[in-house]
């Protein structure tokens, strides 16, 4: 199994706390979503033009790859701000082709619970990217938030596109929680386009939905798991720990770690 945390769980680590904790806790990869005080991943200084190349190296030098760029990039939005988003999107994707990661993710909202947006403009916008992502290399990843978390919903906005440089980001958490979708069924219609997958666990309390660390909550991840192995999934398991929007969850460094053990010794019985 391949594993992996997004760096939005470490929002105040630096670069070198990321890469020297991910080897130290026996991580093979890293998804970039923001390091320290910058968000924008095209703005980072390890992966400006004067430093990408070492970067590269200390990477390497650990054993760790880059599998996907997360982009803040929402499709879906008022029109206002289309171009911003599709610039953006393309930024991370022309970033992703200089560090030889194969994805950037992209979303309908910014919010990843079932919102009201416009899912023929979200098509058209992506399916440009898809394109623009082809002579790059890259395929932008849309990824099950909003109303793209109903996987009937994602299996027809997914196959409307004609590029075939096309994917989908599994968030295995929100076609569960807000669509009470059971793993086998979401699996079943949009497995096929699946390329990366972010695991969390979750409780309701109080009517609230409240995130906690693996094995805490009710998420079905040895379910999600089961159906991604039997269909060969050779693609990463990004643990999405939301600490840089909640500080007030549990420290990364514990979370990281707990995490690799849970997935390690999770039981597929």
């Amino acid at each position: 199994m391949k594993l992996c945390f997004s760096t939005l769980g470490c929002p105040d680590w630096k670069w070198i706390d990321i890469i020297s904790s991910a080897s130290d806790f026996g991580f093979s990869a890293i998804e970039i979503r923001g390091v320290a005080d910058r968000l924008f991943a095209p703005g980072i200084p390890e992966f400006s033009d004067e430093k990408i190349e070492n970067t590269k190296k200390s990477l390497a030098a650990r054993g760790l790859t880059i599998p996907v760029f997360a982009s803040h990039s929402a499709l879906a939005l008022d029109a206002s701000l289309d171009q911003e988003n599709v610039a953006e999107a393309k930024d991370y994707m022309v970033l992703a082709k200089k560090m030889g990661a194969p994805y950037v993710r992209v979303m309908p909202t910014k919010s990843p619970q079932p919102e009201p947006c416009d899912l023929l403009k979200c098509a058209r916008l992506y399916e440009e990217l898809c394109v623009f992502g082809e002579s790059l290399g890259v395929t932008p990843l849309i990824e099950t938030n909003s109303l793209l978390a109903d996987s009937r919903v994602m299996a027809q906005f997914i196959a409307s596109i004609q590029s075939e440089n096309k994917g989908i980001l599994w968030d295995i958490h929100h076609p569960c929680r807000f669509y009470n979708e059971a793993p086998a069924d979401t699996f079943g219609r949009i497995g096929a386009w699946i390329k990366h997958v972010h695991i969390k666990d979750s409780l309701i309390k109080d009517g609230v939905n409240t995130y906690c660390m693996m094995g805490y909550g009710d998420i079905p991840v040895a379910d999600c798991v089961r159906e991604l192995n039997a269909a060969g999934y050779d693609g990463y398991y990004s643990l999405e720990w939301v600490k840089r929007w909640n500080r007030d969850l549990q420290e990364p460094g514990i979370v990281f770690d707990h995490y690799n053990y849970y997935m390690t010794h999770l039981n597929l019985d």
